[in-house]
């Protein structure tokens, strides 16, 4: 921010500033949502210190559940209420479930070819019923319930020699590397800590990199010649391509690997989500209106690694840190899961398992109210002028949905800051989109399709753990850190590291 503002202080032309002065940002013929005070040029920008959802969960309490930003040039309305929240994703959905172009999205999605952060449109209706049919529907997310069962396997047995060595791990790496070797043998085929191409440190480091650079720019927030210079003068352009170009030579790996390898000749799980889009795109059986090409193919692929992995991990590490933190919780969750799964003979857990567990399910519910991997919905833009509750939304305003702060809300949530899985009892509030005071994977037509995959990978995973093993805070760290880290997803910052005792 200190480089935006020398630029902005000393570098802008005189002419300019006089004509912003000059110029009427609010019209007094709209009701236009309430706003913070605002600065000359930089609006609002001036008052985000920290993780931007707890500042625009704090701007919202005092001026707020629907409110007005101004970031240099464009317009941003935060939504921080349920009801605000069911209009837009629900009412409005129609009138606002597309995309903001801006320098990063535009990159990443190649102008538009993928499902999460192209504008709305006939192609990403298409490619996320590709993507559903070839990997997301419930059938394909049965079918790699053997991976799941396997890479939890692994991870116990790795983890029964920490324990019987009385070495603390590093959960949040053990979760990172678990989460990730589902999801890239579910979908591409190949283990992820076995990639021949990258190691998963890079491959960890590449996402988060992803979201630094993916945020909005210079160039997004002001007159286009003058955001250019920002960002060429702080080297984010540079920034932006060099990543772009790591992402890119990473997903062209994974489709040569295919490309060159038949499945009949191949060892690995085949066919994947990749074997069946090149099929597609080599047979050319398609509508006319619409060719699937590799770029497409790659927006597909780069959701799935870039939106999944971290996701699911992050959500486990928060629960985990939860529990351990409330003993009687627990206790309570251990004593569920060890009395209605009894002794296994073989040493290893069932998926099927789960169904069996409730409270284990009201756990992962309040860490996804609680801990939200990504607490700001993707952003919105109206393609029309609507209404919130009663405000005048014009066209053309990105609308961000902060779901981090629904989920506190007092209003909506008795002690919202307590882990509390208890709440949910008899409670027919969900994770599903249906219910807005909870929306960790959003609502509408531009809700995750990844549900399915990405809760029966965190049961699975849990179960594992509160089975097999006692969990305690190591002798030389008896203190939990709770501090948040990160941008689109929030991670613990400090790393969760526990003692496995293993249960007898």
């Amino acid at each position: 921010m200190s480089i935006l503002l020398y630029f902005i202080l000393f570098l802008l032309p005189p002419t300019l500033f006089a004509l912003l002065f000059m110029k009427k940002i609010k019209d007094p013929k709209k009701n236009l949502p309430p706003s913070p005070p605002k600065l000359p040029i930089i609006g609002n920008l001036h008052q985000f210190r920290g993780l931007f959802h707890r500042c625009l969960h704090d701007l919202a309490k005092k001026h707020g559940p629907v409110l007005l930003l101004r970031l240099g040039f464009v317009n941003m309305v935060v939504i921080s209420s349920k009801e605000a929240a069911e209009e837009v994703l629900k009412t409005h959905d129609h009138e606002c479930c597309t995309r903001p172009k801006t320098i990063a999205s535009s990159k990443f999605t190649r102008n538009g070819k993928d499902i999460a952060f192209a504008p709305y449109g006939e192609v990403t209706k298409v490619l996320r019923k590709l993507s559903v049919l070839n990997f997301f529907s419930t059938k394909k997310v049965r079918s790699f319930r053997y991976i799941r069962e396997e890479e939890n396997d692994l991870m116990v047995k790795k983890l029964k020699e920490s324990a019987l060595k009385k070495s603390s791990v590093d959960l949040s790496q053990t979760l990172f590397c678990l989460v990730g070797n589902i999801i890239f043998r579910s979908a591409f085929g190949q283990r992820f800590d076995e990639s021949k191409h990258v190691n998963q440190e890079k491959i960890k480091e590449l996402m988060f990199e992803v979201q630094t650079v993916g945020s909005l720019s210079s160039s997004d927030l002001f007159p286009t010649g003058v955001g250019w210079f920002m960002d060429f003068v702080s080297g984010r352009s540079k920034k932006l391509h060099k990543v772009f170009v790591e992402v890119d030579t990473l997903m062209n790996h994974i489709i040569d690997d295919h490309l060159r390898n038949p499945i009949e000749e191949t060892t690995l799980d085949r066919p994947d989500i990749i074997d069946s889009l090149l099929d597609i795109t080599n047979k050319q059986e398609q509508d006319e209106s619409f060719k699937l090409t590799i770029d497409h193919l790659k927006g597909i692929i780069q959701d799935i690694y870039l939106a999944g992995v971290d996701t699911s991990a992050i959500t486990m590490i928060w629960a985990m840190t939860e529990l351990v933190r409330n003993p009687r919780v627990m206790k309570k969750a251990q004593d569920e899961i060890r009395s209605c799964i009894g002794i296994k003979q073989n040493g290893r857990i069932d998926e099927e398992d789960v169904d069996k567990l409730q409270y284990l399910k009201l756990v992962i519910k309040e860490t996804l109210r609680l801990h939200l991997a990504a607490p700001l919905l993707l952003p919105r833009e109206t393609m029309v002028d609507i209404k919130i509750q009663g405000y005048d939304i014009p066209r053309k305003t990105i609308l961000l949905v902060n779901a981090w702060s629904i989920g506190r809300d007092p209003k909506l949530w008795e002690n919202p800051e307590e882990f509390n899985p208890e709440r949910f009892i008899n409670s027919p509030i969900d994770y599903k989109g249906n219910n807005f005071e909870m929306l960790p994977f959003g609502s509408g037509r531009r809700i995750c399709p990844g549900i399915a995959f990405g809760i029966s990978t965190v049961e699975l995973g849990l179960l594992n753990f509160l089975y097999f093993f006692d969990w305690r805070m190591p002798e030389e760290n008896q203190d939990m850190d709770m501090e948040e880290a990160g941008d689109a997803t929030i991670v613990k910052k400090v790393p969760l590291k526990l003692l496995p005792v293993l249960y007898h």
